[in-house]
Order: structure tokens, then sequence, then C-alpha cells
């Protein structure tokens, strides 16, 4: 009996997922570019905060975005090369001592006047380095998937003990394919 229960919590917890996460959000627009002999990448990615996240935010409580990008060269006869594997992650938080919003990446920190301004910085990414353009070969086809997700793993313990008991700190967009070559034609220098 005590199986049965065990089988049927997972179970529902299987059929729960999918539902708790039809309103994450989606990658809508990605447009790589090739600028002065250097891959860049833009991208457009649609998503709102569940009522949770934006109290906890409004709390002062850190939230953390990682955008993953996956870039890789087709091949008939092996399994895909992965040319690329990169992520970012945002830092947005709420100082109440003075009233301000911070947004993050690595060692850069911008300030902003509201939320929606700091989640615009992560909505809308612009210009993100890839590397090189002399990685990639002229007229070659490459495929790539971009998604966004909430990264509990970089919050306080007792904040990810929440994330891993409520459906409303999971946030993760579905992957989002894109496919692109880089001409021959196109000045590298």
């Amino acid at each position: 009996m005590p199986r049965f229960l065990i089988l049927l919590a997972f179970g529902l917890l299987f059929l729960a997922a999918p539902a708790a996460r039809a309103d994450d959000g989606q990658v809508t627009r990605i447009e790589p570019t090739l600028r002065q002999g250097r891959l860049l990448l833009d991208a457009d990615i649609d998503f709102t905060l569940s009522e949770e996240l934006h109290d906890a935010a409004l709390k002062g409580v850190p939230l953390y975005f990682t955008v993953d990008l996956v870039v890789e060269h087709p091949r008939w006869w092996w399994f895909d090369e992965t040319l690329l594997s990169l992520s970012q992650t945002w830092r947005i938080q709420y100082n109440a001592l003075t009233r301000q919003w911070r947004v993050g990446t690595s060692d850069l920190s911008l300030p902003a006047t509201s939320l929606d301004e700091a989640l615009d910085l992560v909505r809308h990414i612009r210009d993100w380095p890839l590397g090189d353009a002399d990685r990639f070969t002229p007229d070659q086809t490459y495929q790539g998937r971009l998604r966004l997700r909430l990264d509990t793993s970089r919050l306080a313990r007792p904040f990810q003990v929440d994330a891993l008991n409520s459906a409303a700190w999971t946030l993760t967009t579905p992957w989002k394919d894109f496919t692109f070559s880089i001409s021959a034609a196109t000045p590298r220098g």
C-alpha cells in the first residue's frame, strides 16, 4: 500500500508540472549578428513574474535570471558538434533604504527606477558577445537554442526550500530553436 501511495504522488507531480509551467513565457526573437569580426546575439523574451516572485522582489530578495545558449554544427555522420554552450546571469535586487533597483551581470551593476525597467534588461538582450567569427565556417548552417530560467540555486537557502515547494518560484521558458550562417561575402574585419 505505501508503494502505491508513493507512485500516486509521483504521478500527480508529473501531471501538475505542465500546468504550472504554462504561463512561464517564451523567447520571441533571436537574431545573431556579425559586427567587427565578432558574433553578437540579440534576443527578446516575453515573461511575467508570478505574484509571489513580485512580492519577494519588492521585499529585497534578489532574483537571478539565467539565459542558456547552445550552438551546434549538425553532422550527418555523427553526433552534432557543440561549438558554444554559454550562460549569462542577471541579478535583480531592490534596496529598501535607497529605494532603488539594481540589475547586475558579472561585475557590472546598473540602476533601474522600477522592477519593470530592471526586467526589461533581461527581456531584451542586446549585443551579447558569443565569440570570434573565425570559429564559424562561412556558408555553413549552424543550429542554436536559447532559453531563460529563474536560477533558484543562487537564492539563499530558505528561499531555495520555498522554490522547491512552490510552483510560483519556477520560471523557465521552453527552448527556442534557431538557425544561422555566416556569409563568406560578409566583411570580418
